[in-house]
Formats: C-alpha cells, structure tokens, sequence
C-alpha cells in the first residue's frame, strides 16, 4: 500500500502515532501490516457499536459509557508498554488498536443519549455542536501529538513504572487520562433524560426492568425500515467518500506536485486543519439553515457539493506529472518500470510521480488549485451530510430507544472507513486518479439518486405516525 495513510474519520484520526511507533517497535512491521494497524480501529468500533447500543437499550447509559471509556483507557496503557514483549511487538500494537476503537464504539450510545434527550426541533442544533466538538477533536488531536513530538524518539525513562515516556507513547498517555477526566464527568455530570419528538418529557425506558415498562400510546408506531436502510447506506458512501479524501491527499500530492514526504505530510496537515475549522462553521451554519430549509434539502446539497468537489479532481489538459527520476531519460521505455536506484550517498528522496505507475506517462497532472478547490468544497459538503444523515436517522427511528440502531450506523461508518482507503490505495495505484475519481463520482451520484429515488420517506417518526406537521 504505497504511501497510504489512515483514515478514521473524525474518531481516532489518522495513524500517524501507531503507524510510526509500529515501525520504532518493530522492523518487521512492513506497509501491508501498517494497513491492518490502520484498519484495527475501525474494525474494532464496527465489532463494538451495536453491542453497547443493545446494552444501553435496557441498562442506564452510564454503564456502557463508563465500561467502554475503562477499556480505552487500558488499550492506551497497553499500547504505551507494547515494547516490552521480547517478540511479535507489532501484533500488541495491532491489539492494542482494536481494542482502543472497541472502546470508541460509545459513540453509538452518546448519538442515541442525544437522540433521545432532544426534541425534533432541537435535534439538528444538538447533533450539530456534538459534531463541531468532533470537529475540534480533530483539529487539536494532531496538534497535540505535534507539540509531544518535541520529547523525541528517546525521551527518557520512568523506573518506578517500568516506562519509556517518548513521541510515541505520550500520546497514548494523554488519551488514557483524557478518558480518566470522562469517567468522572459521566458519573458525576450525566443524567438519563427523556423527551418525546414534541419536547415532552417520558420517563427512560432503560431506568427500570423491562417488565415494568408499559410504552406510552404517543411513542407506539412502526419504524419505516426502508427508510433505515437507506440512511445506512447513505452514511455509509458519506464515511467512505470521507475516508478516501483523507487517505489519498498524501500520495496524490506527492504524485502530482512532487512534493517529499515531510512536505506532504506538513501541507496536508495544514489543509486538513484549515478543512477542521471550516467544519466547525459549517456545523454552525447548519443549526440556522436546517430550520429554515430542513434536514433533507441540506442533505442533498451537502452531496451535490460534494460530487463537484471530487468532478474538479479529474485530471484535465496536456501537461503531465514530473516522473520520478527524469534524468534517466526515456522514461516511457519499459526498462524505465524498474524500481527507481537510490542515489549513492542514499539521502535524496525522490520526488513526483513513480515510474511504477505507467499511468503517470498518460494521464494529465492535476493542480495545485484544482487541489485547492476541491478540499474547500469537500470540505463544506462533508460535514453538512456528515451530521444531516445520522440526524435525519435518528428522526426517523423516533422516540423509542435508538441504541442498538445508532450501533448499527456507527458500525456502517466503521466498515465504510475501513474500506475506504483499501479501494483508494488499489484503484489510485493501478489506475491512476481518473478512474479513483470518477468511481467516486459515480458512487456520489448514485446517493444522490437514492436520497431523491427515497426523499418522502425520510421523514421523522412523529410525522409518518401523524402526530406533528414536518
């Protein structure tokens, strides 16, 4: 998986830490085991998700929450002391991961706890500051594990706790005591708190045994399960769509603007921080539209901004990306798709686009604005359909207990960013950004189909059951 990074949506972030500390720990971890480390997460979350929705279903949330905070503060430990092992370090790490996004399937619960707190007219405001903070998430995380860089690779050594505090475990460390500081604040803080899709309040159906629950007339009705299946499969291609945009802007910009690896990491971060602020407006811009306009209409424009973004993508014109290595001369030869030489004194990286990749002679460069602009629009679109999706799904599920079908989306969104940057690294690789982006565009459009194909029957619970006016 040539130059990929991972992809984790606004979750865990990218693998940067594990990726880097997998390769300190142990040599052996190559970049086909560094794919699976940044699969792990998400494979762990999607395993997870449903099982703490069915749990805070019929059990305070409290519990749930509590427990699967307690195990990403222990994988976060773990992690910190994979370097102990004698042997098969990289395989602790890996472990370490899943259960770290096994603990992350909470968000499930904390969707449905929002869910089922909110009234259809404070829904859309809700989700969307719950998404700004994810937003911020994002933006800080990365900044953070920046600043503790600055301890380097040796750190130094904590006898008492048979600990290397360095660049790579800190991290971990701080999000161990990140999930300390949670604990406390979901036991001391949070409360079971119900209310009907009209703001009046009901009593929590998981605050007492099942045989004491007698479900009141105004919440009795049937879920339109199409209509769930639809909003799974629209968050989906929204996560995975999400999950290639962040994988493939490294390798892309080294292809196309024959940029080194730290320059692509450093631009991109910036871009990627630059978007995560831009998120944050979009959410609060969000919250004034949604109840003007409606959840459905910013749901399909999100998508439209979208599919424009990645159409700019396609590769237009006559001029071509530098190939790696031009001085060879005769590029176009076939002895030339050969793996590059080093340079003799082997410390000049090699810059543009491989020669590997025989498309890099045919298929024309992308630029640096075309770049630009599509980051920007994909930008505003992502996190419009982002928090319209799983707050029009919870409008439709209603005013029952969503736990174990907000599981299920979380766990759709998992397998759409565990896939995600498996499709970009084989696609991109073998056939070149035209046929990765057009694929794209074509996956955007056929949502956008759905969402029309489906638009009267993504309506809220309460108004398919005749109760309120949409």
């Amino acid at each position: 998986m040539k130059k990929m990074g991972g992809a984790d949506g606004g979750q865990s972030g990218s693998c940067t830490s594990p990726c880097s500390s997998a390769v300190w720990i142990d040599d052996s971890a190559d970049a086909s085991f560094l794919g699976w480390v940044v699969a792990a997460y998400s494979l762990g979350q999607m395993v997870a998700s449903p099982l703490f929705g069915l749990w805070s279903n019929h059990r305070p949330r409290q519990e749930s929450l509590v427990c699967s905070i307690c195990i990403n503060v222990l994988a976060n430990i773990y992690y910190s002391y994979v370097y102990l092992p004698p042997s098969h370090k990289k395989y602790h790490i890996l472990l370490a991961r899943v259960f770290v996004g096994f603990g992350a399937g909470n968000v499930a619960v904390v969707r449905a706890y929002v869910a089922g707190a909110t009234s259809l007219t404070e829904r859309t405001g809700a989700m969307a500051n719950m998404s700004a903070c994810q937003a911020l998430g994002f933006i800080l995380g990365p900044a953070l594990q920046a600043a503790l860089s600055a301890i380097g690779e040796k750190g130094f050594y904590i006898e008492l706790l048979h600990l290397k505090f360095n660049m790579y475990t800190a991290p971990a460390l701080l999000a161990a005591f990140f999930g300390v500081v949670n604990i406390v604040l979901v036991l001391v803080v949070l409360r079971e708190h119900r209310v009907a899709d009209d703001g009046r309040q009901i009593r929590a159906i998981n605050c007492v045994s099942e045989d004491q629950v007698h479900v009141a007339p105004e919440i009795e009705g049937s879920i339109d399960h199409i209509a769930v299946l639809t909003s799974n499969i629209l968050f989906f291609i929204i996560l995975f769509i999400f999950a290639v945009f962040e994988t493939i802007s490294t390798p892309l910009s080294m292809d196309m603007f024959a940029w080194t690896r730290k320059d692509a990491v450093l631009y991109n971060g910036i871009i990627l921080a630059a978007v995560g602020f831009q998120s944050v407006i979009v959410f609060l811009v969000v919250k004034v539209l949604s109840v003007r306009v409606g959840d459905r209409p910013l749901l399909l424009g999100g998508l439209v901004i979208i599919f424009i973004g990645f159409f700019i993508l396609l590769p237009w014109g006559t001029q071509y990306p530098k190939i790696q290595w031009i001085d060879l001369q005769n590029y176009s030869m076939p002895d030339i798709l050969l793996a590059p030489p080093l340079t003799t004194n082997g410390t000049v990286e090699p810059t543009g686009c491989p020669p590997e990749q025989t498309w890099c002679q045919y298929i024309p460069a992308i630029h640096l604005a075309q770049y630009i602009t599509s980051d920007i629009l994909i930008g505003v679109g992502y996190p419009a359909t982002n928090v319209m999706s799983y707050t029009l799904y919870s409008k439709i599920l209603g005013p029952k207990p969503q736990g174990v079908y907000m599981g299920w989306l979380t766990a759709s969104g998992s397998g759409a960013r565990t896939l995600g940057p498996v499709f970009v690294s084989q696609v991109y690789t073998i056939l070149g950004p035209r046929w990765a982006f057009s694929l794209i565009c074509g996956i955007v459009l056929a949502a956008i189909l759905l969402l029309m194909a489906m638009y009267k029957r993504l309506i809220a619970f309460s108004v398919r059951n005749g109760r309120m006016e949409e």
